[in-house]
C-alpha cells in the first residue's frame, strides 16, 4: 500500500492509468520504480488484455527496453502511451522491438531461415504472444512472380490495430543493405496488388541475427516503412538488454548533439 501511495498519491492518476487492471496486475507492477516504464505496462496490459501470467514473464523479459519505444524522448513516450490508453492509437513505435526473444522455438546450434520459419508455424501462438496479440497470421512464402520470375515472401501477417500487413523476412547472420532492396519490392507488390482502399501502406519487417546499426541509420529505412530488429533464440541476461538501451540511448544523443536540435519533443 505504501508503494501504491508513493506510485499514485492523486486517486484521479491512480483511477486513469491503472482503469481496467486487477489488483493482482497492479501489485505486479508497482515494484517498477520508473514512472514511463510502469505507465507502459499497464497501457499495454490493458489493451493487449494480459493474464497476470503474461504480464510477469514481458516485464522479465524486458519487452519495454526492446521496444523502438524506450528509445525515444520521453514527452513522446509520454504522448505515444496517453493517446494509447485515451484513444486506443496505436504506433509502429509500440509494436516492434529492436530485439525479439524467440527461446520458445527451442533452436540451438545450427538451424536456417527455414529452420526458424518451420518453427515459428508450429509455436505460431507463442510467437505471435512476442509480437503482440493485434498481429495475425496471413500466408507463409507468399509466391509473386515479377518479370517472369518468382518470389517468395516468408511470412505476412496483419495488424488490426495499424490496419496494415506487416511483411516478415528472415535473415541468418549480419544484416545487409540488399535486403532493403527486396524489401521494397515485396512492399511495393502487396500496396499494389493486396491493400484496400481504407487500409495503411504494408510494413516490412526484417528479422537478423545481427542488426548492423550504421547501415540501418544510413538507408534510412524507417522513412521506408522497413524495420530491422534482431532476434534471439536463448534468453539472454538482464544486463544484455540493459547494456543495449545505454548504448541506444547514448547513440541518440550524440544524434541529437551533431543536428544541433537539443528538443526534447
Amino acid at each position: 500500500m505504501v508503494q501504491l501511495f508513493e506510485a499514485y498519491p492523486i486517486l484521479h492518476s491512480l483511477r486513469g492509468e491503472l482503469k481496467g487492471l486487477s489488483w493482482t496486475h497492479i501489485i505486479t507492477i508497482l515494484p517498477i520504480k520508473d514512472d514511463l516504464k510502469r505507465k507502459f505496462y499497464a497501457a499495454l496490459c490493458t489493451t493487449e488484455r494480459w493474464s497476470t501470467r503474461v504480464l510477469k514473464q514481458r516485464i522479465g523479459s524486458m519487452l519495454y527496453e526492446r521496444t523502438a519505444l524506450s528509445k525515444l524522448p520521453e514527452k513522446t513516450i509520454e504522448n505515444q502511451l496517453r493517446e494509447l490508453k485515451e484513444e486506443d492509437k496505436m504506433t509502429p513505435e509500440l509494436v516492434f522491438r529492436d530485439t525479439y526473444v524467440l527461446d520458445f522455438l527451442e533452436l540451438h546450434n545450427c538451424y536456417s531461415e527455414k529452420d526458424v520459419e518451420n518453427a515459428i508455424l508450429k509455436a505460431l501462438e507463442e510467437f505471435i504472444l512476442e509480437f503482440g496479440r493485434d498481429f495475425y497470421f496471413v500466408e507463409r512464402q507468399k509466391r509473386i512472380i515479377l518479370d517472369n520470375e518468382d518470389f517468395y515472401i516468408d511470412l505476412i501477417f496483419y495488424h488490426r490495430r495499424l490496419k496494415c500487413f506487416i511483411l516478415l523476412e528472415l535473415k541468418l547472420g549480419k544484416f545487409r543493405a540488399a535486403y532493403k532492396g527486396q524489401m521494397e519490392l515485396y512492399l511495393r507488390y502487396m500496396e499494389k496488388y493486396e491493400m484496400l482502399a481504407d487500409e495503411n501502406p504494408p510494413i516490412g519487417l526484417i528479422l537478423c541475427t545481427e542488426a548492423g546499426r550504421e547501415q540501418v541509420e544510413l538507408l534510412f529505412l524507417p522513412q521506408d516503412k522497413i524495420k530491422v530488429s534482431e532476434f534471439l533464440t536463448q534468453i539472454p541476461s538482464k544486463e544484455f538488454f540493459v547494456e543495449k538501451l545505454h548504448k541506444a540511448i547514448r547513440l541518440a544523443q550524440v544524434k541529437l548533439g551533431k543536428d544541433g536540435s537539443g528538443r526534447n519533443d
